[in-house]
């Protein structure tokens, strides 16, 4: 017989299926580790992509899971309970994301006024919105929101001093990039506390827009002093979990791996570049030990004719009932936005 169908190699050499099987159930596994090793990028267009951050499932924190997209053309938006935005820059130094609103105010609105809808973030990941914020809101009605010069309303009721909205504040009379752009139309500086408090106002004003202030020069020297410019746009802080893990996984002298994830536990992964999931990639004992034995939710880019394959073999292997069955197979995850 010189061509013979491999159903029945493994059916007439019922100790060779098993070995095989395993075989190609190993060397599936290991292809999948190197490809979630592989697939965590590490920028999106000109934006460095860092811990905690991933674009990737399974790469970087859990804590920001599915919160970044990366599209086709490069462009990085920032995902939150009010819809995407696009991401200007990420700083790990001082860490904030910096976002813009197509939505909000611009120069070349003037005073015609767009509708709007309020900036929210979600209170389960750890984000927070910088108090280096100012929010200005145009043509508010007084008849529902306090419209007074701050120092002089605060000193007459101090009580109701954080209820009013400062329509003497300093970015209304000097608006970054176009200072004459209002002429029919009044503003007012107000910091909402939370995200209802945004509603309202924009419930009894025609509009608002964020101005962050941008820090710039160093204040290492006295030559070199820091200062500060206005500038459109939503400053996002947010936290850096550090642990051991972490700092072990990313360092250099244990082999500078990318900090993951398992998607179906969260559990903490090192991704290393040769395949293996370890808890930092120098460490040869347990990089060899956890090959075989990596979760397969964790893994990352397997095409749908490789998820195909592995569900055909499961079926096979146990339509042949072997004496020593190994699970082998893609565990699914749905994905969601929170």
């Amino acid at each position: 017989m010189t061509m013979m169908d491999p159903l029945i190699v493994f059916t007439y050499k019922p100790q060779h299926k098993f070995s095989s099987f395993l075989c190609v159930c190993l060397l599936m596994i290991i292809t999948f580790i190197e490809a979630q090793s592989n697939l965590c990028r590490t920028s999106c267009g000109n934006i460095p992509i860092n811990y905690p951050f991933g674009i990737d499932d399974g790469c970087g924190s859990p804590y920001y899971r599915h919160i970044l997209d990366c599209s086709e053309l490069g462009k990085l938006e920032l995902r939150t309970p009010s819809g995407r935005y696009p991401v200007h820059s990420i700083s790990y130094s001082d860490p904030h994301v910096l976002v813009t609103d197509p939505y909000m105010w611009n120069c070349q609105d003037g005073d015609n006024f767009r509708p709007t809808r309020p900036f929210s973030l979600d209170t389960s990941t750890r984000f927070s919105l910088s108090p280096q914020n100012d929010y200005l809101f145009f043509n508010c009605s007084e008849d529902y929101v306090i419209v007074e010069p701050k120092p002089i309303f605060c000193e007459r009721f101090p009580d109701r001093c954080d209820s009013s909205c400062d329509s003497a504040s300093y970015l209304c009379r000097h608006l970054p990039e176009c200072a004459t752009a209002l002429d029919r139309s009044s503003c007012c500086s107000y910091y909402p506390k939370a995200t209802e408090s945004l509603r309202l106002m924009l419930k009894y004003c025609a509009s608002y827009t964020s101005v962050y202030w941008r820090t710039i020069g160093t204040s290492t020297t006295t030559d070199s002093p820091t200062s500060q410019v206005p500038e459109y746009g939503i400053r996002v802080d947010f936290d850096i979990p550090v642990t051991t893990h972490s700092l072990q996984c990313q360092d250099p002298s244990k082999g500078g791996g990318t900090c993951g994830f398992d998607t179906q536990t969260q559990n903490f992964l090192c991704l290393c570049k040769k395949g293996n999931v370890t808890s930092y990639c120098k460490d040869i004992d347990i990089s060899e030990h956890r090959k075989a034995g990596v979760i397969a939710g964790a893994v990352m880019g397997v095409s749908a004719a490789g998820a195909v394959g592995i569900g055909v073999g499961i079926w096979f292997f146990k339509k042949v009932r072997a004496k020593a069955p190994i699970t082998c197979g893609v565990q699914s995850n749905e994905n969601r936005l929170f």
